[in-house]
């Protein structure tokens, strides 16, 4: 209480003692200055003993202003510090997410002991176990205010993200023994004045690959994640980009990083290029164009592409592509393709209804790249199976409620399919249905 009551004092005090010690005390040194002019032909000697006065009022003034600006009244002759200032240009966002659903096939996987628990969806992301409520995601972001383009000037800036929840071991990149287990992203900014500006990153980056976003149903038209998400995806990982607009219609990145599935910190010296060529046709129709390639490590190389692509109809209605291709190339044997297609249509009624449809596709001919693929931190979840090769195929139909400003209620029922015998839980088929919410902030 004591320090709000001089904070708050304090433009008072300012005018009041800066009024007071300025003008009062010109006063006093003016009146005695003009003292000398009368009494001078009668005393000569008071000119000394004014002059000692006078110089003893500037020492005594000079002395006050000194205790006020120590006290903070006035101000000194340094600059204050830019603390607050650059608090001021670094924004803190995020989001809380939950979730409840249910898999109509009831799973049941085994603990370390063997005996029977409640299983995790194979194959299925965002729940660690069905027929549970989940604390999915919870996630800070801290950045700066964006860097500016520029031909002219240098600009800097930073972004860091972090992810907490039952998602967070599908979304981060891991790295418990680095302490990177948390992170979701975390990048230096520039802009260099070559051209129109060169926008160049450096850190850990998400992938430019997918049309869905690993924030899940907080930006997505659906609360799950699509297979294509994972199985033709990848996670972030450190490395450099750099990126360059054209025009209003053209921009080009290119990125070098640790392999394709390395993360944050590689087990050896393979490095994969990957490039995006952007293409804005209209102001509502975009298209990516994504290439990568490279070693993943000593025994495999890891090549594809990727066509993302988004249009407005009008106001209201929305859609969106993905098809992706990956080959696995090891040092022996033969290579294994791997490729998924993907659709969205979503409309929105009003600002606070609108409903959404994904179907998606994913093709594995040579059974390399589906089955046997555990989740990160799922034991359990892995799809299997006997067949040689087989196919995921998924159809979800989800409604958007926002009853208030920054949440999202998302009620959600989802149809799965897949060729390998037994692939889900021992069948086929499933139905998995709930609903999550989203607040952001």
């Amino acid at each position: 209480m004591k320090s709000k009551t001089v904070i708050r004092g304090t433009g008072a005090w300012r005018r009041m003692t800066h009024c007071g010690l300025r003008v009062g005390g010109g006063a006093l040194i003016a009146g005695a200055a003009l003292a000398p002019e009368a009494a001078l032909g009668a005393d000569p000697t008071r000119i000394d003993r004014i002059e000692r006065e006078n110089r003893e009022l500037r020492d005594r003034l000079q002395s006050l202003e000194n205790v006020a600006q120590r006290a903070g009244i006035l101000p000194s002759g340094q600059p204050a510090p830019r603390i607050v200032s650059s608090l001021s240009e670094i924004s803190l966002s995020g989001m809380v997410q939950a979730s409840y659903f249910y898999n109509s096939n009831e799973p049941v996987d085994q603990d370390i002991d063997g005996n029977p628990i409640k299983g995790a969806s194979d194959g299925y992301l965002w729940n660690t176990t069905h027929n549970s409520f989940s604390i999915n995601k919870v996630k800070l972001t801290l950045a700066s205010k964006p860097v500016e383009r520029s031909g002219d000037t240098w600009d800097a800036g930073f972004r860091v993200s972090m992810i907490w929840g039952e998602d967070a071991p599908v979304l981060n990149t891991g790295g418990e023994r680095q302490g990177l287990e948390d992170l979701r992203e975390a990048y230096i900014e520039l802009n260099a004045p070559i051209g129109t500006g060169l926008n160049i990153r450096a850190g850990q980056l998400i992938s430019l690959l997918n049309f869905e976003s690993g924030d899940g149903g907080a930006v997505n038209p659906n609360f799950s994640q699509g297979y294509q998400w994972f199985f033709t995806g990848n996670g972030p990982a450190a490395g450099v980009q750099l990126g360059y607009t054209f025009t209003d219609w053209l921009d080009m990145k290119v990125r070098v990083q640790n392999g394709m599935y390395a993360g944050a910190v590689d087990n050896n010296d393979a490095k994969t290029v990957m490039g995006s060529i952007g293409l804005k046709p209209d102001d509502k129709t975009w298209i990516n164009l994504i290439g990568f390639g490279g070693r993943e490590n000593a025994s495999t190389s890891v090549a594809g592409g990727s066509v993302l692509a988004g249009r407005k109809f009008g106001e209201r209605l929305n859609t969106g592509f993905e098809f992706d291709y990956f080959n696995f190339d090891p040092v022996s044997g033969p290579s294994a393709d791997l490729w998924s297609v993907g659709a969205w249509i979503w409309y929105e009624f009003n600002p606070k209804f609108g409903i959404a449809l994904r179907g998606e596709y994913l093709d594995d001919p040579d059974g390399g790249g589906l089955k046997g693929i555990t989740l990160p931190g799922r034991p359990g979840s892995a799809i299997l199976s006997a067949d040689p090769d087989g196919s995921l195929s998924s159809l979800t139909l989800t409604l958007n409620f926002s009853p208030a400003p920054n949440v999202r209620i998302q009620p959600e029922i989802r149809y799965d399919h897949t060729s390998y015998a037994g692939g889900f839980d021992g069948h086929r088929d499933r139905f998995i249905f709930g609903a999550g919410v989203s607040y952001l902030f």
